[in-house]
């Protein structure tokens, strides 16, 4: 069974203390989580040269409560990605949230609250409440998130919230991913499990279209490297900095509460990692502003343009704008639940991705 350590990890500007827990597995997997935004600080996978860690991050508190832009390895909400105007309406009543992403909502301050932590075994268990009118929403919102680690490499996170008013309600977890530990990740190699994704505007919202990926720049079905279509002039690349920043329509599987929804792997390491979730979309971002990050990464080295990819399991994007989507209304009386599991391979276990 996987163990669970603790130590001390800083005190915010506020004076709050703030704790990292260590998970680690017998195979010698380890993920260190932050009370502080649920961050998944670091994930250091075994490989073929060594301890790799696949995660970007920062160093200390201090640096992560500077990154305001980035959202490093964090749990997000109230609503993950983007709400169109920064507004919406429900019960017939009209809601403005914070404009902080040019016109648009996007992630919301779950992000840079402290919650409170216990521990059971191999799982890591972080609650905290978010009042009526944070981030604009309404409500009183019982948050809880659950993390485990298993023996077999598998990193499972478990998201459960209700709340006592109607509400809307998108929770993702916001890590870049790197395989090979450092650099660029365009040689890297990526296969998502679907075969449409939601067309974006140039604010990077939903024109409302789901279009097919086939013979386009956005097909990732049969898997190929990251870098290998990003820079051919299609307009859905060009207009987001030169990258992916997409919704991808899982193509859900039969059977099971979680479908595999995307395979990475790295020649590199010989690390490849896959991802299963109960959520309907999948956000690919290939780190296309992470450059403009003014807080140095780990080891104090700076952000890079394409230095990670994250996979953002979450619902669609801008959905209060489109009732055709799944809808990301939470009642009252009602639970919302959301799983996404991340399982590790090294070697020959990399398969023929």
């Amino acid at each position: 069974m996987a163990r669970i350590l603790s130590k001390p990890f800083g005190v915010t500007r506020s004076g709050q203390y703030v704790t990292e827990y260590i998970l680690s597995n017998p195979g010698g997997l380890t993920v260190s989580v932050l009370d502080y935004g649920c961050i998944i600080k670091n994930i250091i996978v075994p490989s073929k040269s060594g301890p790799v860690d696949v995660v970007l991050g920062h160093d200390t508190l201090a640096e992560y409560e500077q990154d305001t832009g980035t959202y490093c390895g964090a749990f997000v909400g109230r609503y993950a990605n983007r709400i169109r105007g920064a507004s919406f309406s429900l019960g017939g009543q009209s809601y403005q949230l914070e404009a902080n992403n040019g016109n648009n909502h996007l992630h919301g301050c779950f992000a840079r609250k402290i919650y409170e932590a216990k521990t059971f075994g191999d799982t890591l268990l972080l609650e905290a409440m978010s009042p009526d009118g944070e981030d604009g929403f309404p409500g009183n919102m019982k948050i809880a998130v659950r993390y485990t680690l298993t023996e077999d490499n598998a990193f499972r996170m478990d998201y459960r919230v209700s709340a006592d008013a109607d509400t809307l309600v998108n929770l993702t977890n916001h890590s870049y991913f790197n395989l090979d530990g450092g650099g660029n990740v365009l040689s890297q190699k990526l296969r998502i499990y679907a075969s449409r994704y939601l067309e974006g505007d140039n604010e990077t919202c939903p024109t409302g279209r789901i279009l097919p990926v086939a013979g386009t720049p956005m097909d990732f079905t049969a898997g190929k490297p990251i870098g290998r279509s990003i820079d051919t002039g299609f307009s859905q690349t060009t207009m987001v900095g030169g990258g992916y920043d997409h919704c991808y329509v899982i193509d859900r599987g039969r059977g099971s509460s979680q479908s595999i929804c995307a395979w990475a792997a790295s020649d590199k390491t010989g690390i490849s990692m896959k991802l299963y979730t109960t959520q309907p979309g999948i956000q690919l971002y290939t780190g296309n502003f992470l450059q403009d990050c003014t807080v140095p990464g780990k080891g104090g080295v700076p952000m890079i343009k394409y230095g990670g990819f994250a996979l953002e399991t979450q619902h669609y994007p801008c959905s209060p704008s489109f009732p055709e989507f799944p809808s990301t209304v939470l009642r009252v009386g009602k639970v919302f639940r959301a799983t996404t599991t991340l399982r590790f391979f090294t070697g020959k276990q990399c398969g023929k991705l």
